[in-house]
């Protein structure tokens, strides 16, 4: 499966909840059928993100690790460029960072939301990124303050760092301070466009989550997928579905529903086909073309069933 051409990639995400017994099995498996990502997600209160992307990558030998992502408000900018090059320097080539403002609430119960959250993302991701380089870091701003720092060891090829950001303000500054963007689940080909139109860019990496479940039953396949979609009528996610042609239609189920359970079991079919890689092989693999095609680079896949390594393997046998 591993992919020749650079810019179409196709990855799969670690589950958050993944019972500690099959972390490894999980990641060395993922390399195993040929996956060229695995990335692995920090989200409040379940598993670190540079501490599971260090065991990741040294258990495995090919596969790119991407984190998923580190919130700016949680980390001081030098030691952060501290972990990050390390990372880079013992597992060259093999490591992208994803950096962003982290969810409100998360940050919130964590003491950790700043007042202007697009300041702060942008004097972090600069300071990271230039003492990556080697550079000196920038001059003292409001929140980061590291001035004139130099990393002593430093990774001989610089790890990409991408912005996990929604809103149209952040994916703009993503274009001018970082390598590109991190558009997580759904990312339907409408949103990756329009992700593309805020980041004013056509060079960047460009990597998207997004909910997979797969079989030659496609209907059964649409079901199972639909667990994974229980969140995304929650506010947070009103930019995913903005640029879509149901978007008002996916409001209103949304409002008359109980709970994200009841919205999600009660979705259109043809929904949960657009805001996920679901259905038959063919419908799967044209689904991760169509990202593509919008400008995706990486199409990374969030397996959904109740056995997430077979759930592994059927994504792999499914995409070739």
């Amino acid at each position: 499966m591993a992919c020749t051409d650079a810019r179409r990639r196709t990855g799969v995400l670690l589950p958050r909840d993944l019972p500690v017994r099959d972390f490894l099995p999980y990641a060395r498996r993922a390399e195993e059928l040929g996956f060229d990502e695995l990335w692995v997600v920090e989200d409040l209160g379940w598993r670190g993100g540079i501490a599971q992307a260090a065991t990741v990558l040294a258990a495995t030998r090919r596969i790119t690790v991407g984190i998923g992502l580190l919130p700016a408000g949680a980390r001081n900018a030098a030691f952060a460029a501290m972990e990050l090059a390390t990372l880079a320097q013992l597992h060259p080539g093999r490591l992208i960072a994803g950096v962003g403002h982290g969810m409100p609430d998360w940050m919130r119960a964590a003491g950790a939301w700043p007042a202007s959250p697009l300041t702060l993302l942008c004097e972090f991701t600069t300071t990271l990124r230039a003492l990556l380089r080697g550079e000196p870091g920038p001059a003292d701003g409001r929140y980061v303050r590291c001035g004139g720092l130099v990393l002593t060891e430093l990774p001989e090829t610089v790890p990409p760092v991408l912005l996990g950001v929604r809103g149209p303000k952040s994916q703009a500054l993503a274009g001018e301070v970082a390598d590109g963007l991190l558009l997580a689940e759904p990312a339907a080909p409408g949103y990756i466009s329009a992700s593309l139109a805020h980041l004013g860019r056509t060079d960047a990496e460009v990597v998207v989550y997004d909910v997979a479940a797969v079989d030659e039953d496609g209907e059964g396949a649409v079901d199972r997928a639909r667990a994974g979609l229980t969140a995304i009528g929650e506010p947070d996610w009103a930019a995913h579905l903005a640029p879509l042609p149901f978007a008002a239609e996916f409001r209103a189920l949304r409002a008359a529903s109980a709970d994200g359970a009841e919205f999600a079991r009660t979705m259109p079919a043809d929904w949960v086909r657009a805001l996920a890689v679901t259905g038959t092989p063919a419908e799967a693999r044209a689904a991760i073309a169509a990202r593509h095609a919008a400008g995706a680079t990486c199409v990374v896949l969030a397996p959904v069933g109740a056995d997430p390594l077979q759930e592994l393997e059927s994504l792999a046998t499914a995409l070739g």
